[in-house]
């Protein structure tokens, strides 16, 4: 028997550590928390100091118990969960849980899982830091509280079933906010000036050159002007000047940093790069991801530094040492970086390897040397007005840090590429213009929120930490408050002036502008909440006092704060306006919006938040005739659409005629528009226009339809009515009793019997119960406090 028990939280974690220690160790897994507050009770006693009541869940009861028993039959329990506050919970909860006694319990610490890293753990243990496990607790109840007490207000006056949190509802009220912004923006034209110069090059070959107007001109007066000038100027360069330029490489990754950049270069969402991470680090690749710190540690300084000069010599190794300023960081913790510097490459999934790669490239740059450019401007007077062009060019003249490395921008960061060399000018030299054009441009709309560009700005205000990143932006989408969509951009006119030739020509021209995707955008339901909460809970909307509550966690964390004191005094505001909440009569529905009135009727037609969505509402509650109602249509918002468009809503359903004695219609549902006959219903294909749609063309579709679902249906059987031989996307499979059984390929479905079909669902159910069971995976499934 083991002398030692190692209790980390993952199984894959638990598989690389046992490969280090030897047969004295026993190394299990937690699968998480194996406790936590009941799911569905309010769980924390507010009179006896906000005492929480944990429970262990019902799936973690046979874990718990072989725990114990390992536990008790082991001389040390070594607790090796995460280093950080989650990690340090878990392990307290397991302490008290397992019973464990202090003389026989050891909490070790480690942020990458190497031979080296857990043997020095073993020899430095620590005991458990309660203040981190206070701030991971003040957290989990605050964000209790702040749940339990604010979702049935928003039950009451904006729909069932909704939820409140402290840090998503700050994430969507960004997300409305610049919605909000975007509407309302101003769009404003200019002129940006642009010249061809033909110069000749080193041979004598003539090349193009090209060259900008310093700034942009206001009115195409002042364009058609300038460029009347040039038909007789002269242009010389009247300045030259060449300066060198350094580039320094960006730190290494923090959790933010890694999740901005996997987006940009990868494509990875926030959550599936927070998930290949955690592979990473569970099989020993990186250091641990969860962290806001850009140190290094000297041996990875060190690393790099010899593999930076076996790969690409001396000049290109400059060690440095950065440092954090994300408030509130922890300077002990590293960067997130690859345990072995020399390992340019690794073996794993295609999504391991990339996001690895970038790692490595990343933290090899920051050991770097940096950049040397030369960047030349030239400036080229116009001989008949006080305007100039500048004509810029960039060579690099050492690589450095480039040579592994470019970091990349949001999309709303516009970066010009400068990196060409400029032919060879001098002073006075005279230039020949091919052509030069005044384009109209416009300012454009803030741009909304990428998940990349949304962590940076909880990061900048200071809202959560590394590990609630990935769930908060995960959360606001399964709950429906904001979702990810294209805007589809629209057509716009704009002008072009162009000098060619001696000859001024006026065009114009058309773009598509405005175009997204994959951008976070407010839902309905999102927009209502959020300007709910911000009336009647400022101080939870507030973007200081998240924030504040942030700095207040890490004061507990610190041992500086008791997180009781905290909680006694936001719960002393809190509780009384969510009483007050609840006990206020309102005029009208929460987010409700009048329209005007109905042309025909003359009722009142309103938008609102309804129980299954956005919805228009002709008359209300208090008419003897019940209100009519319509859902909206994708892409129609309650805080945008017309009287005219809500109107349009109301010419459905259609009656389309009659078949067989039964009525066709077509009508709109919140799924699209459909044709209902004879009590089924047929979706409408993309293009067809519900209000255009006649009764034989419904026909077709509804027959359609008809025969790709007899297609599906192969074989039933009366003596089991069951049981049923369906055709599905991936081939043929037998339905009995809500599951579904592969047919073999070499049987022709048609063929078989009641029988037959009986002893493939009894092989294939055997099987299946005789397959190792898959662990559930506890912490890095559920949401995080």
């Amino acid at each position: 028997m083991p002398k030692n028990l190692v209790i980390v939280e993952s199984p894959a974690k638990a598989k690389t550590i046992e490969k280090f220690l030897g047969k004295d160790f026993k190394v299990l897994s937690s699968y998480g928390h194996i406790r936590d507050l009941k799911k569905k009770e309010f769980s924390i006693d507010v009179e006896k100091n906000f005492e929480p009541d944990y429970e262990i869940p019902e799936d973690k009861k046979a874990l718990v118990k072989t725990l114990k028993a390992e536990a008790k039959d082991a001389d040390t329990v070594w607790l090796a969960s995460d280093e950080d506050r989650e990690g340090e919970a878990i392990a307290w909860h397991l302490y008290e849980v397992l019973k464990l006694e202090p003389e026989h319990t050891k909490r070790i610490v480690f942020h990458e899982i190497t031979k080296t890293a857990i043997l020095k753990a073993i020899e430095q243990p620590r005991n458990i830091d309660i203040n981190l496990v206070n701030a991971q607790q003040a957290r989990r109840i605050l964000d209790r509280i702040v749940g339990f007490e604010l979702s049935p207000v928003l039950w009451k006056k904006v729909k069932p079933a909704l939820s409140a949190g402290r840090v998503q509802s700050v994430a969507v009220r960004l997300i409305v906010e610049r919605e909000r912004e975007i509407h309302a923006f101003q769009s404003e034209a200019s002129y940006k000036v642009t010249a061809v110069f033909l110069v000749p090059d080193t041979d004598g070959k003539l090349v193009e050159m090209k060259a900008e107007l310093a700034h942009r001109l206001k009115t195409k007066a002042e364009a058609q002007k300038l460029l009347e000038s040039c038909q007789s100027a002269i242009f010389t360069i009247e300045d030259i000047t060449t300066r060198p330029v350094k580039k320094s490489p960006a730190a290494p990754f923090t959790t933010s940093t890694l999740q901005q950049e996997a987006a940009r270069k990868l494509g990875f969402t926030v959550a599936q790069t927070m998930m290949v991470a955690q592979r990473l680090y569970e099989s020993g690749r990186i250091t641990y991801m969860r962290t806001d710190s850009v140190n290094l540690s000297e041996l990875a300084i060190n690393g790099s530094k010899e593999a930076i000069a076996n790969m690409m010599g001396d000049k290109y190794v400059h060690p440095r040492h950065f440092s954090t300023k994300t408030k509130g960081a922890q300077e002990a913790h590293e960067a997130i970086r690859p345990t072995y510097m020399e390992n340019a490459q690794i073996e794993g999934s295609a999504q391991e390897k990339k996001l690895y790669d970038l790692i490595w490239k990343r933290t090899i740059a920051s050991q770097m040397a940096d950049a040397e450019l030369e960047k030349t401007t030239a400036t080229i007077s116009i001989s008949n007005t006080s305007e100039a062009f500048s004509a810029t060019g960039e060579v690099v003249r050492f690589d450095g840090f480039l040579r592994v490395y470019r970091e990349s921008y949001d999309d709303d960061v516009e970066q010009e590429d400068e990196t060409h060399l400029l032919p060879p000018l001098k002073k006075g030299q005279k230039l020949e213009y091919q052509n030069i054009t005044a384009t109209e441009r416009f300012t454009q709309h803030p741009p909304r929120y990428t998940e990349a560009s949304l962590v940076r700005k909880l990061e900048e205000l200071g809202i959560g930490r590394p590990s609630t990143y990935a769930p908060t932006i995960s959360t606001v989408q399964q709950r429906e408050y904001v979702e990810k969509g294209d805007k589809t951009g629209e057509e716009r006119s704009y002008n072009v002036i162009t000098l060619k030739k001696d000859k001024i020509t006026d065009a114009t021209r058309t773009e598509i502008t405005g175009a997204e995707k994959a951008k976070l955008l407010p839902t309905d339901t999102g927009t209502v909440v959020t300007d709910f909460l911000t009336q009647y809970f400022p101080s939870i909307m507030d973007y200081n006092f998240t924030a504040s509550v942030e700095k207040q966690f890490d004061e507990i964390a610190e041992g500086d704060t008791k997180w009781t004191t905290i909680m006694k005094t936001f719960y002393k505001t809190f509780h009384p306006s969510v009483e007050s909440t609840l006990a206020a009569k309102n005029a009208h529905k929460t987010g409700e919006r009048i329209l005007g009135d109905d042309p025909v009727s003359g009722k009142p037609v309103s938008v609102k938040i309804g129980r299954f969505g956005p919805v228009v509402q002709i008359g209300s509650a208090e008419d003897e005739e019940k209100p009519r109602f319509s859902p909206l249509k994708k892409g129609q918002s309650i805080e945008t659409i017309t009287l005219e468009e809500a109107m349009e809503l109301f010419k459905l359903p259609r009656t389309l005629g009659e078949h067989e004695g039964k009525t066709v219609t077509v009508n709109a549902g919140r799924f699209g528009p459909y044709i209902y006959y004879s009590g089924t219903y047929t979706s409408l294909p993309k293009g067809v226009d519900p209000m255009e749609i006649e009764l034989e063309e419904a026909l077709e579709l509804i027959k359609e339809k008809a025969e790709a679902e007899a297609k599906k249906h192969l074989k039933k059987f009366d003596e089991e009515p069951e049981l049923e031989i369906m055709n599905g996307r991936y081939g043929p499979y037998i339905a009995y009793k809500g599951s579904n059984y592969k047919i073999p390929k070499d049987i022709v479905p048609e063929d078989l019997n009641l029988d037959a079909c009986m002893e493939i669902i009894k092989l294939q159910s055997e099987k299946a119960a005789s397959a190792p069971a898959k662990p559930k995976r506890g912490k890095y499934t559920k949401k995080k406090a």
